[in-house]
């Protein structure tokens, strides 16, 4: 066993028409153990950009404290809030840092630009990233959330009917997948608001 999969996860972003959607499964386990069925997997780091951590989960909320206090940092002497694309280098250059002894951490980084393009990345745990114009994956569920986002993914989608779209793809992939699951929990982020939903799934 991998211990990627340690913990079982689930995570996705995918991009709409000057919007983006980002969801996660919401449960914690220890392999075929389920330990809690509400846990966080993506984080806000500003009001347009938002960090999804799937992996092992104790190095998840590491890596998520670690950057926190570097976004705020930032924060403090630019003062101003970091862009996606330089987020997503402070997310590679920190693993990269680790690389002998990596967080074992997949992110999933989305968020908007300053022209409301979305932005979406993941990289692996010493930090390549993987920039992508439509849908990325990441977890254990990442073979089947592939085939669904290709089934679901259409160009410039409203946020509604992207809402519709990734929950859609979270739910079929994860009853594929026995350390994911236990229903979805999915942001919606234009440039004026941010839905949040928690999405009902098998409980088994």
């Amino acid at each position: 066993m991998s211990i990627f999969e340690y913990n079982g996860s689930a995570l996705i972003a995918m991009v709409g028409k000057n919007c983006f959607a980002i969801a996660s499964d919401r449960r914690l386990g220890v392999q075929l153990q389920t330990v809690a069925t509400d846990f966080q997997r993506i984080h806000q780091i500003h009001d347009r950009l938002f960090l999804g951590l799937s992996g092992l989960g104790t190095d998840a909320q590491t890596l998520h404290q670690r950057l926190v206090f570097r976004h705020k940092l930032y924060q403090l002497r630019e003062e101003r809030d970091m862009k996606p694309e330089t987020f997503a280098s402070l997310v590679s250059s920190i693993l990269y840092e680790k690389r002998f002894g990596p967080y074992f951490c997949q992110p999933v980084i989305a968020g908007l630009s300053d022209e409301d393009r979305p932005f979406i990345c993941t990289m692996d745990s010493i930090g390549a990233k993987e920039l992508a114009k439509d849908f990325v994956v990441a977890g254990t569920a990442s073979e089947s959330l592939y085939g669904a986002c290709e089934a679901m993914f259409k160009p410039d989608m409203e946020p509604e009917e992207l809402f519709e779209a990734v929950s859609q793809a979270l739910l079929s992939s994860v009853d594929r997948d026995c350390l994911s699951g236990w229903g979805g929990h999915v942001f919606v982020v234009t440039p004026t608001e941010i839905k949040e939903r928690l999405l009902k799934g098998r409980m088994d």
